[in-house]
């Protein structure tokens, strides 16, 4: 991993720490795979210290950017599937 996660240094550490938590979830999915009620919850989460959508696009974006990993596409899969299934991009 040759990449920085995006983050706003006003945030405290928990929330740095959680936001981290949901593109590693993000990077679970294409990597591996991950169980989509662990990728929502994680999702909650970073929705509550990045409420705004313009927000989410912005760090998601910047993530993509670096990463190469779309969070956008992998939600949407995601959201498409039944709560006991994993969420895969292989």
């Amino acid at each position: 991993m040759d990449y920085q996660y995006p983050m706003e240094m006003d945030w405290t550490t928990e929330e740095i720490v959680d936001v981290i938590r949901f593109f590693e979830a993000v990077e679970k999915a294409y990597e591996s795979k991950i169980q989509k009620v662990e990728l929502m919850s994680a999702y909650r989460r970073f929705k509550e210290i990045v409420p705004g959508k313009a927000d989410e696009k912005k760090y998601t974006d910047e993530f993509q950017q670096s990463s190469g990993y779309s969070a956008f596409l992998v939600m949407k899969k995601a959201k498409e599937m039944s709560d006991g299934e994993s969420v895969s991009m292989k």
